[in-house]
């Protein structure tokens, strides 16, 4: 088995990458694995630095864009789980047009080179923000998208061209929608990481508006093995969604994090809200766990590892904050 990994030097591909190598999925202890990633701000080379060593890992430097790349490198891989993506919600409203071209255009040109080699199955990594906002209850997958950001509309229309090439040409088109992950190696412009590294320097965290909005948490690890599960059982031109089951308001979960550091509210420094900011985000996971998944990492304990990854692994995160100004 040889899997094509785009994206695979970011916060979830890099997990991913990691686990599999490790033998944490059964049946692909021997999987060889291709990281391409353009190495944008997002991708960072030292988040696959354990598997830099392991015979069966290569890496690649490149831009799904490309698509003579693609038809040199895609040939003789039986997978691609496809990451890649522009990912961060405020540089979306600042910046739309790089999320269309990597997003949109690039996942095109993975899903044609796909099919041109004959890939056996192809997994896409999408975002329970494709759904927009829901007010009670939980998204299955059959409701209609309704993005409200310029970076949850260039996913749910990546999700639509995965759809498209699975209907028309035959393609075995597999994608996920998770709901907001956390974990070790997460960019410091992400919620969590933020407030934990500006309470590691004593500085303020900025709750957007009344803190009210509310979010559903998944540890990147549940997340990977929910991925990995769809690749190996999941059945072609499927949506599955993968949630955590804690749903917290930003509110609660700022609680959760000042009581980490002992510190108390007077930490937080509210700011405007930002432009089309989704209210709750809410997933239903039945589907998946029909075919045997289920979250194992506990949040509050998942919370204070993520804690002490950071107070541990400054090195890694310090020079990312510049970026995030």
């Amino acid at each position: 088995m040889k899997i094509l990994v785009p994206g695979g030097a970011g916060f979830i591909g890099s997990h991913y990458v990691r686990s599999l190598l490790s033998g944490a999925y059964p049946g692909y202890e021997n999987a060889r694995v291709t990281v391409l990633d353009k190495l944008t701000y997002a991708g960072n080379q030292a988040n696959l630095a354990a598997a830099e060593a392991n015979p069966r890992f290569a890496f690649v430097r490149g831009d799904i864009t490309d698509a003579a790349l693609l038809r040199d490198l895609v040939p003789g891989h039986d997978m691609i789980v496809n990451f890649a993506a522009e990912t961060h919600v405020d540089r979306s409203i600042t910046g739309a047009g790089d999320f269309v071209t990597t997003n949109v255009q690039g996942t095109q040109r993975l899903l044609q080179a796909a099919l041109e080699a004959g890939v056996r199955a192809f997994v896409q990594v999408s975002t329970d923000e494709v759904y927009g906002s829901i007010e009670t209850g939980s998204w299955a997958e059959e409701e209609p998208l309704l993005p409200n950001s310029p970076y949850s509309a260039a996913k749910a229309g990546a999700d639509l061209l995965c759809r498209a090439y699975h209907r028309t040409y035959g393609l075995d088109v597999r994608v996920t929608r998770c709901s907001n992950n956390y974990g070790p190696y997460q960019h410091p412009e992400k919620v969590i990481p933020l407030f934990v590294t500006n309470l590691i320097d004593g500085m303020p965290v900025p709750l957007y508006g009344d803190g009210r909005n509310v979010r559903e948490w998944l540890h990147v690890d549940d997340h990977c093995r929910g991925i990995q599960l769809v690749a190996d059982k999941g059945s072609a031109g499927e949506v599955y969604n993968i949630g955590g089951g804690v749903e917290l308001t930003n509110l609660e979960l700022t609680e959760r994090l000042l009581a980490a550091f002992g510190v108390g509210w007077e930490m937080v420094e509210h700011v405007p809200d930002r432009p089309g900011h989704d209210l709750r985000y809410a997933v239903d996971s039945s589907k998946i766990r029909s075919i045997g998944y289920r979250p194992v990492v506990d949040f509050e304990q998942g919370l204070a590892d993520v804690v002490r990854w950071y107070r541990d692994n400054q090195d890694w995160w310090r020079g990312l904050r510049v970026t995030t100004s």
